[in-house]
């Protein structure tokens, strides 16, 4: 089980054809651009047992690409390990998050027969990763059983390139870390790319396509589609994205805004860190407050999140936008705390912005009159709590001073839009290309 501490700073289903050539596919609501295949993998998934995964972590590891990974993969049933390459449990990866793993590397790889090893990438995460030898040991061993293993961003050049697990293999990465692959493997452009037993991505943004690949690799495409089907994932992966907006004002601030993301039991945690991430990046003051008595919360994947205070010491601040996370448990939670729902109200009557994604806006928002003359969406199956469902349909929808989103696969959308009133698109897009959001 994962610790994150996250700290205030002042961010038609996927056509796994094992075949002998490469192969492209175009887009549908359930497939993955440019995700590419070669070779033939060495054996077929079983449905019925639980998978064993490790998911290695170290200092600079980036969270986005640790925690969708983690998260996806449990969605589908396996049972994943998240592994500590450090001396201690806790990690500091990047933009202020803090990861406590569930086992150190040296404990949990003695006895255990991984089906799936799984990198995430950041800087300088990788580097700590590829300077690990029990997982250098691990990870060829794991190459010479035949057994899978997959890495995005950074890793699969710094640390499996570097281990020579790529030779004579397709593989991709960050654009960066292009040249050092072609060094060690035949680097190929795809947002994933699968050859025999290996996996390889470029992003953070890439990263969900990455992880629902890997769902598929281990447990077949139907469960692949059952998995992915809930996440919203974008139609077209790498393409520009969109908000919709009506009455447009302009979101104003005194230096970087003040964000306040609460979090509780049951809050998914893709949506929260990769809000979280996403805002740090663009240089957003973050505050992290937990609605429950204490400063730790158990997410809805099993991640334990640490926030950076207890939300009645985050009420005594002013914030130029407050922004829920979903998942449901998180989401009821919200609803019932008569301070939570005070501030957003005081929010709303300062037409200041505020915003939700995922059930919050059906399970916080509406039942509160905060949506009250409001177009806005939620998630799928809670759309029909909402009054007003004309705007349902869109992945990510701003009304004045409201935003509003779909699910975890429209949380870097939603991210990027508020990035976007704050900073300007062209500050948004950038992030987008430097995350692999948008090709």
């Amino acid at each position: 089980m994962a610790l994150l501490q996250l700290r205030h700073f002042t961010p038609h289903s996927l056509p796994f054809s094992f075949t002998s050539k490469l192969h492209h596919f175009s887009c549908s609501p359930l497939k993955f651009p440019r995700v590419s295949f070669s070779a033939s993998a060495s054996a077929s998934a079983s449905t019925t047992m639980a998978k064993q995964v490790l998911v290695p972590i170290a200092n600079g590891t980036e969270p986005m690409e640790a925690v969708i990974t983690i998260d996806v993969l449990r969605r589908s049933g396996a049972d994943v390990t998240v592994a500590s390459v450090e001396k201690e449990l806790r990690v500091d990866a990047c933009h202020g998050v803090k990861i406590v793993a569930d086992a150190l590397i040296v404990d949990c790889t003695k006895d255990t027969v991984f089906d799936l090893i799984a990198l995430p990438g950041g800087m300088p995460g990788a580097t700590n990763l590829k300077n690990c030898g029990v997982l250098e040991t691990v990870a060829k061993k794991q190459a010479e059983d035949g057994r899978f293993y997959a890495a995005v961003c950074a890793s699969p050049a710094v640390a499996l390139g570097s281990w020579g697990l790529l030779k004579g293999l397709k593989a991709t990465c960050y654009p960066s870390f292009m040249e050092q692959l072609t060094s060690c493997a035949t680097a190929v452009e795809s947002r994933v790319q699968q050859d025999g037993n290996v996996v390889t991505s470029r992003g953070p943004g890439t990263t969900m396509e990455f992880a629902v690949a890997l769902v598929e690799l281990l447990y077949g495409k139907e469960k692949a589609n059952e998995v992915s089907g809930p996440l919203v994932m974008r139609p077209k992966h790498g393409d520009e994205y969109t908000i919709t907006e009506i009455n447009p004002v302009d979101w104003k601030c005194n230096n970087d805004p003040q964000i306040l993301v609460p979090i509780a039991d049951g809050s998914e945690e893709m949506e929260a860190v990769m809000i979280i991430d996403i805002l740090r990046r663009a240089k957003a003051n973050v505050v992290v407050a937990s609605v429950g008595d204490s400063l730790e919360i158990l997410a809805s994947r099993k991640v334990k999140l640490v926030a950076d205070m207890l939300l009645d010491e985050a009420a005594k601040l002013s914030y130029d936008l407050i922004v829920l996370p979903g998942g449901l448990g998180g989401a009821q939670a919200f609803a019932s705390s008569d301070k939570l729902v005070n501030l957003l109200k005081k929010q709303a009557e300062s037409n200041k912005p505020y915003g939700a994604i995922c059930a919050s806006p059906a399970l916080v928002l509406e039942p509160h009159g905060l949506l009250k003359g409001k177009k806005a969406t939620a998630f799928p199956a809670m759309c029909n709590k909402l009054s007003d469902q004309s705007f349902i349909d869109n992945r990510v929808v701003v009304d004045g001073n409201l935003i509003t989103s779909r699910g975890p696969g429209t949380s870097l959308e939603f991210a990027l839009g508020i990035v976007e009133k704050f900073f300007g698109r062209q500050k948004a897009l950038e992030l987008a290309k430097v995350m692999l959001v948008v090709n």
